[in-house]
């Protein structure tokens, strides 16, 4: 069974920043998430994990109670480890976010 995938504003905005042809990169990876929720290398959780392609990172979480993916951010190699912090910093938030989506539905 498929994972669905969903992406918080936050990345949603980070995407459109981008050009196209890196865009459609990571419309690739994003539909070979859904089958492989755990690529990339983990961050210190097995749930959250990144994504590296061409000097940017793509922070996602990943939750098995939902068979769900959230994309976070993008980020460049500068900014990483404080997004990362960031994302550890509010787990909870996210999930919240993540159940109010789902809801929604």
């Amino acid at each position: 069974m498929l994972y669905r995938l969903f992406r918080s504003e936050h990345y949603e905005k980070k995407l459109l920043k981008i050009d196209n042809a890196e865009q459609q990169r990571i419309f690739k990876f994003e539909q070979s998430l859904k089958e492989q929720p755990y690529s990339g290398k983990p961050l210190g959780y097995k749930f959250f994990r990144e994504k590296k392609f061409n000097g940017k990172r793509i922070l996602f979480l990943v939750y098995e109670e939902h068979r769900s993916i959230f994309l976070i951010t993008i980020t460049t190699k500068k900014t990483q480890q404080h997004e990362i912090d960031l994302v550890k910093a509010n787990l909870d938030i996210y999930q919240e976010e993540l159940e109010t989506i789902l809801k929604g539905l």
